[in-house]
């Protein structure tokens, strides 16, 4: 059987569709070149008109009429004067068209002198590292055309390069990171200090692009984030970074902000974290912050190696395990969560075996926060006794399956007396507070795509998940509410955030003793002399004991 053609409408749709819009786009702009003197005198005409009831509005009650009879005789007047009418028409028109005139300022065709020379001084920097003498026409020469090399450049208010777009030869080496990491040093030192830039490398077209990186909110503070179970939120990063935006509140208002999520449990491939920073960083503002929201789907153990009680707060709150910050409590919980993962693991797999679902008791987190574990390691050492740190090393290796999750935070110059599973299991990142560009290289195992700056906040940072980018972080304000330094608004977040107390588990409590009914006193034992009353003390009659015979090897 023949196949039948398709309709023409059909077969070459497209192309028409495509040639009337061309043709429709081309209609209306022509139309509008024709018609912009009407546009003009029509916009002119809407503002005097504004500007006539706004001063007819402005003007007292008791002046309008005569503004009224003014307005009037000034109509009679050129009423009667001979071509009055058309002059007038002809006044009010050129009015209104310069009134309707376009009044945005004309975008200059080049930059000012100054940014002429920062332009130039940084071409001449650039000379040495994108220069051959074998190339036999330079890009990159002294006294070179800087405008070839920089294509595209923006200035911000202050006068500093807020954006520019860098064209290198093809024979230098973009590939290697020591070649890139001279080049952004150099961008970021002539285009302006204590600014984060972000460089974007095109190697195909030989091209970098250098941009200014606004800086991260700070005022988020703590409150409970749009999640589900599993997903913990580390901070906020830049939008072009992720693709997920979380509603958060700050006062009265509401924000889309895009978060560093972290997964946990039986899926996640970062499934422990270690965070890292220099003291007053904001470490324990981000265990503060990961504990608050474990709480609402698990339990937690925290240890409290700084000795500063940074999580007073949650002693004794409902899911709060343990809170220890001495060695022997440490030791202990810590043999405890070891005990309990092996627990779990064997209750999932018998159930496994037998074709069951796991048991309910093994499906409940288990997180175990420890702030500056190799505290503890000296003092062990110390006493005798064997690490901490080695209690850690079955809820890290078989920790995922029996859910339960391992959080380690410390000091960046104490990084080398961790043990070699915490540094081999921890998987999810997070360097805080300033550092080189090497110690967040060593950490993250990946160098940033920013510069790194000297001063930054408090729980402002990076962090890196796996084998994922490397995201600038900044950690939700979770501050010790017990601390006097807080701020009222920041106390009443993280209390509103904490688990009520617990109860104790029979739901009794112990009777105060009534002072009016006659309590019998013990009668003192030999084996328990009665003590004697001290000297000098006043005697009493209501407090003085009755007179009890003792037993002794006389009598």
């Amino acid at each position: 059987m023949a196949r039948r053609p398709l309709p023409r409408i059909l077969s070459n749709g497209s192309a028409q569709l495509a040639r009337s819009r061309e043709l429709a786009r081309t209609a209306a702009d022509s139309a509008t070149d024709v018609l912009h003197p009407l546009i003009t005198i029509a916009r002119g005409l809407r503002r005097l008109a504004a500007a006539g009831r706004r001063r007819w509005t402005e003007t007292p009650k008791e002046r309008r009429g005569a503004l009224l009879f003014l307005a009037a005789s000034v109509v009679l007047v050129v009423a009667l004067v001979p071509y009055g009418p058309l002059l007038a028409a002809i006044t009010l028109m050129s009015a209104a068209a310069w009134q309707g005139r376009d009044r945005s300022p004309s975008a200059s065709d080049g930059p000012d002198e100054s940014q002429t020379q920062r332009l130039k001084s940084l071409y001449e920097a650039l000379v040495p590292y994108f220069s051959a003498a074998e190339d036999p026409e330079p890009l990159y020469s002294h006294g070179g055309a800087w405008d070839k090399a920089f294509p595209t450049y923006a200035f911000d208010g202050s006068g500093r390069i807020s954006q520019l777009v860098v064209r290198y030869p093809a024979y230098f080496t973009d590939g290697e990171a020591e070649a890139r990491a001279r080049i952004e040093h150099l961008l970021a030192a002539k285009s302006g200090r204590g600014r984060e830039y972000h460089f974007t490398w095109d190697e195909e077209g030989n091209q970098l692009t250098v941009g200014v990186l606004l800086p991260l909110p700070v005022d988020i503070a703590a409150q409970h984030f749009v999640t589900t179970s599993g997903e913990t939120v580390l901070g906020f990063t830049d939008p072009t970074r992720v693709q997920r935006t979380l509603p958060v509140t700050h006062g009265e208002r509401q924000r889309d902000v895009p978060p560093v999520v972290w997964r946990t449990g039986l899926r996640s491939t970062e499934p422990h974290l270690l965070a890292l920073g220099q003291p007053g960083s904001g470490t324990s503002t981000l265990l503060r912050s990961i504990a608050l929201q474990a709480l609402l789907h698990g339990d937690v153990v925290i240890v409290d190696g700084g000795g500063t009680g940074e999580y007073a707060c949650l002693t004794g709150r409902d899911g709060v395990l343990a809170v220890e910050a001495g060695l022997a409590g440490v030791t202990a919980s810590l043999e405890w969560a070891a005990t309990e993962t092996e627990r779990r693991l064997i209750a999932a797999n018998r159930a496994h075996q037998a074709g069951d679902p796991p048991p309910d008791d093994t499906k409940r987190p288990l997180w175990i926060l420890l702030d500056r574990p190799t505290a503890f390691t000296h003092l062990a050492a110390a006493d005798g006794r064997k690490d901490p740190q080695s209690l850690l090393q079955v809820p890290l290796r078989h920790g995922r399956p029996a859910n339960v999750t391992v959080v380690v935070a410390d000091q960046l110059d104490s990084m080398d007396a961790l043990i070699e599973p915490v540094r081999q299991h921890t998987r999810a990142r997070v360097v805080l507070g300033p550092a080189t560009a090497e110690q967040l290289e060593s950490v993250l195992g990946a160098p940033p795509h920013t510069t790194p700056i000297d001063e930054l906040p408090p729980g402002r940072g990076y962090a890196r998940l796996g084998t994922g980018p490397v995201h600038r972080l900044q950690v939700p304000a979770t501050p010790n509410p017990y601390d006097d330094a807080t701020p009222d608004a920041l106390c009443e977040a993280v209390l509103s955030l904490l688990p009520p107390r617990t109860t104790p588990a029979d739901g009794e409590t112990i009777p105060e003793q009534d002072q009016s009914e006659d309590v019998p006193e013990p009668v003192p034992t030999a084996e328990e002399p009665e003590p004697e009353p001290e000297p000098g003390a006043p005697e009493t009659p209501e407090a003085a004991p009755a007179a009890v015979p003792v037993l002794t090897k006389e009598t």
